[in-house]
């Protein structure tokens, strides 16, 4: 049983933050992967190779760490990201999703901090 279910099974109706209210609260998704980044090409993006004989050959890497930018409704920006350790397992769609759950999971902080300041101030 899911947390949400068992939470509503138990009849717990004290205020709390829930999955539809985080996910209410989510404006944009936004997906990339430190290649992507770091091939842009925009003078903004920093670089440092520290082997000058490697250069070029630490972009694979880069290709195994996805990004998960969530834009909420209030403009706050939260990130998520997902690596992978052995390309052969890489996949962009799980990778997606972990750093989408990574970046919801910051969002729970958030959002349960402000409940409990609420709760204090009342």
């Amino acid at each position: 049983m899911a947390i949400e279910q068992e939470i509503q099974a138990k009849g717990l109706t004290a205020p709390r933050v829930t999955p539809g209210h985080i996910e209410s609260i989510i404006q944009s998704e936004h997906y990339f992967t430190a290649y992507d980044g770091a091939k842009s090409g925009g003078e903004e993006v920093e670089q440092i190779w520290h082997d000058k004989d490697d250069l070029g050959k630490e972009y694979e890497p880069l290709s195994l760490l996805t990004f998960c930018v969530l834009v909420l409704r209030n403009g706050f920006t939260v990130t998520g990201e997902s690596a992978c350790a052995s390309p052969e397992n890489f996949d962009p769609e799980i990778g997606r999703k972990i750093a989408r759950e990574n970046a919801v999971n910051k969002i729970w902080m958030l959002e349960g901090y402000l409940l409990k300041q609420k709760l204090s101030e009342q």
